[in-house]
């Protein structure tokens, strides 16, 4: 997805702190880390508690459907480790994304916001925007492609159904496997084209302001 920020592990993997299809869940009641760099801490809950959760503003992402609300809703919280913000008793398990504080950045030349970018067989419906973030829901369908693009925003991808992507970035072509609940994150200002080379992949993303 990075394209249309869709695919992407490779630009960004050392940027990630954990990898497609190793990243864990919940242990406990305690939420767990899935990814911390400069931008951003994510954490994976259980749905039962979010004990372990920072106490900050934050995108709150349900994974399964429940009472709740549905799989790949995605709502703004205020304080993202308040007891009120979970749900209820009743939600399945979370991703909790949490934007760092970052001074102004130039968007680089050329960068493209998720959507703008030369694609086909994709779609992008916006779930919320603010002044710090813009949620939106992405499918990538059985074939998809999308055309080489660059970046314009750092975006968190988190993958509600998993499948494989075939991503093409720096002359060197790689296929990612997502599982999932497994995140990865598209970096400001890099490169790729994509291609869906398994069944379709639905995720959320959340693209970060400026």
């Amino acid at each position: 997805m990075r394209k249309l920020l869709f695919s992407t592990a490779y630009v960004v993997a050392a940027s990630m702190v954990a990898a497609a299809g190793t990243q864990s869940s919940a242990v406990g009641d305690r939420a767990l880390v899935v990814l911390d760099n400069a931008r951003v801490r994510v954490f994976k809950t259980g749905g039962g508690s979010l004990a372990g959760v920072d106490h900050r503003a934050g995108v709150i992402i349900a994974l399964e459907n429940s009472a709740s609300a549905p799989a790949g809703d995605a709502r703004w919280a205020p304080d993202a480790a308040a007891p009120a913000e979970r749900g209820g008793t009743d939600s399945g398990p979370l991703i909790i994304v949490e934007p760092k504080d970052l001074a102004p950045a130039a968007t680089p030349a050329g960068g493209s916001q998720p959507g703008e970018a030369v694609f086909t067989g994709m779609s992008f419906r916006t779930i919320f925007e603010n002044e710090k973030v813009t949620a939106i829901r992405a499918r990538m369908e059985v074939g998809a492609r999308e055309a080489f693009h660059t970046h314009a925003s750092d975006t968190l991808v988190v993958h509600l159904s998993g499948g494989a992507i075939e991503d093409i970035a720096n002359g060197k072509t790689i296929v990612n496997r997502w599982k999932h609940g497994d995140v990865e994150f598209e970096s400001r200002g890099s490169s790729h084209s994509a291609r869906n080379v398994g069944p379709a992949v639905d995720v959320v993303l959340v693209a970060f302001k400026p």
